[in-house]
């Protein structure tokens, strides 16, 4: 821009050397020039540089209208207007009540985040609470304006759901003599807690649905529960989910996100487990998933529980003792707990 500002100032400068007849030849010029370039070009696109010089030109000349062809002299007014509103928004942009500091504004939109259904009472009443002496038309005026009602997320429908969603899936594991062995398990959506678990090498409608019945004794059913499309799941299964009080939610074949905590469940057992060990027979991979299951809910910390276990573990203290190792699966993984001298 001070480049654009010099380059007109020079070129003033090497005007008033000219004498009239190259000024007239050269105007001239200009403004055929101008002519043809309006007559290809629909609109003009003025910099910040062009609207001064002619917001300038418009206030030291008598007859500024008779000098313009690329805009309209309406145009050099509406500029005009607008750069006199900005300059006294600018001039009296400090007039007014001092802004909250950052870190109240920032609590007033993380409370309306975190609570869709409050408006600005609820949320001064909170914020009074709090210690913090500031109006309720305040809080409103730093509150974020929706187009549409806000809604909860899918985050929080799912969570006030949980309880009552199940979800089961099939994984393979090759044993040593390359036999392929069925894994079978059932988790509880709440807690990521696996409720059931079970092997097969022939995995039958029949014997899933035993696996169901052992898996919600008594009144334990959940509301729903997620499986796939694969036809092992059979008449037997169908009928067995509708004699517990059970709705069949089906997932879309080739979307294992649809049933995401039991893949991500199985991935865990795959990685930390599985991956690591050569599997002889039935039995033992029985007794190895046994053991890292009992690792798995009573020790292992979970990201999608705050850190937790799906039996909450207690916070020791420092003055609880030595912190000593508890091994499992031969030392593959370890708990952690102060023990006292």
């Amino acid at each position: 821009m001070k480049l654009a500002l010099i380059q007109v100032i020079l070129a003033s400068l090497f005007s008033s050397l000219k004498s009239q007849r190259e000024l007239t030849l050269e105007n001239l010029a200009l403004r055929q020039q101008v002519v043809m370039l309006k007559r290809s070009v629909k609109r003009a696109r003025p910099s910040s540089i062009d609207r001064l010089f002619w917001i300038a030109f418009s206030r030291f000349v008598a007859n500024w209208r008779d000098q313009l062809i690329a805009i309209h002299p309406d145009t050099v007014v509406r500029w005009h207007r607008e750069g006199f509103r900005r300059y006294w928004a600018w001039k009296s942009r400090r007039v007014g009540r001092p802004k909250l500091d950052t870190e109240l504004r920032s609590l007033i939109r993380r409370i309306q985040s975190e609570n869709v259904t409050w408006g600005a009472p609820r949320i001064h009443g909170e914020l009074m609470k709090l210690g913090y002496d500031v109006c309720e038309a305040t809080v409103s005026s730093y509150m974020r304006r929706h187009r549409r009602p806000p809604s909860q997320s899918w985050r929080t429908f799912l969570s006030n759901h949980r309880e009552a969603i199940a979800a089961v899936d099939f994984f393979t594991v090759p044993t040593a003599t390359f036999k392929l062995l069925y894994v079978f398990v059932v988790i509880e959506h709440a807690r990521r807690r696996v409720v059931h678990f079970n092997v097969t090498p022939h995995p039958t409608a029949k014997w899933i649905a035993q696996q169901l019945t052992e898996a919600f004794p008594f009144d334990t059913a959940p509301k729903y529960l997620i499986r796939d499309g694969d036809a092992k799941y059979g008449f037997a299964v169908q009928r067995r989910i509708s004699a517990l009080g059970i709705r069949d939610i089906v997932t879309t074949p080739a979307s294992p996100w649809e049933n995401a905590y039991t893949e991500r469940v199985i991935g865990s057992i795959r990685r930390e487990c599985l991956d690591r060990i050569i599997v002889l027979n039935e039995p033992h991979l029985r007794r190895v998933l046994k053991e890292y299951l009992i690792y798995y809910h009573q020790h292992r910390t979970h990201l999608g529980l705050d850190k937790d276990a799906p039996v909450t573990r207690e916070v020791e203290c420092c003055d609880r003792g030595n912190i000593v190792a508890l091994p499992f699966l031969g030392g593959l993984h370890h708990r952690y707990m102060r023990l006292a001298a």
